[in-house]
């Protein structure tokens, strides 16, 4: 009888560690938003604050780029890498100004939400903008309209995407429709805040596991002193 039992908790353990969206479950591929890069000799880096706090110099390049990606180690930059020079040439400047090249790659239409189709060249501008403005206000100067969810994250420039923002997309399914809603807002954005963690196996799960396994433990311990 007690074999019986000790056979039915280990079905039951199996049971448990297959039920769909366990850690048995394939992982996110990543997720889909606007990330946000800093040019140093035309070459972009990965920018280590947000748009709305970084406070770029006269001379600064800002680039952003809309793609599917699980970290900055593997997010896609944009595309172009013009200079300042390039950029901002005929911009001349101004006291109490500062001139912020600004380059936006709307990305591919792998990587645009279901029914949408990314703009068909990157955007390259020049913002002059108060000295003591930040790379959004400059974002803002040279393409609006610029979207935010209730959590302070970019979601759109220049409208795209219309709807969305920051989604997980499941591995194999890189343009899944898209949901959720948005309201304006200032506060950190895409590139360095705001991207949720794949959600792994929930408590409940480790607890009902860990209750099968003491019960089955002490089902073989009673077999054992019975034997």
């Amino acid at each position: 009888m007690i074999r019986r039992r000790v056979t039915a908790l280990l079905l039951v353990l199996g049971a448990v560690l297959t039920v769909p969206g366990t850690a048995g479950q394939a992982q996110a591929a990543g997720y889909r938003y606007w990330s946000f890069w800093q040019s140093g000799a035309s070459a972009w880096g990965y920018a280590t604050q947000g748009p709305t706090t970084a406070r770029p110099a006269d001379g600064s390049v800002d680039g952003y780029r809309f793609s599917v990606s699980a970290d900055s180690q593997d997010s896609a930059k944009p595309r172009t890498a013009p200079s300042f020079a390039e950029l901002c040439a005929d911009t001349p400047a101004k006291p109490g100004t500062k001139r912020v090249g600004v380059v936006i790659d709307f990305g591919t239409e792998a990587d645009a939400p279901s029914g949408e189709k990314p703009p068909s060249a990157p955007v390259s501008a020049c913002a002059a903008v108060p000295s003591d403005a930040s790379s959004a206000e400059a974002l803002a100067a040279v393409a609006k309209p610029l979207r935010y969810n209730s959590d302070a994250l970019l979601c759109a420039i220049s409208g795209y995407p219309r709807t969305g923002c920051g989604e997980q997309v499941a591995a194999g399914d890189p343009a899944p429709a898209v949901s959720g809603t948005s309201s304006p807002s200032a506060g950190k954005t895409a590139g360095t805040a705001g991207r949720a963690a794949d959600e792994g196996p929930s408590l409940g799960l480790f607890a009902g596991v860990a209750a099968v396994l003491a019960l089955g433990g002490a089902a073989f311990w009673q077999s054992r002193r019975r034997g």
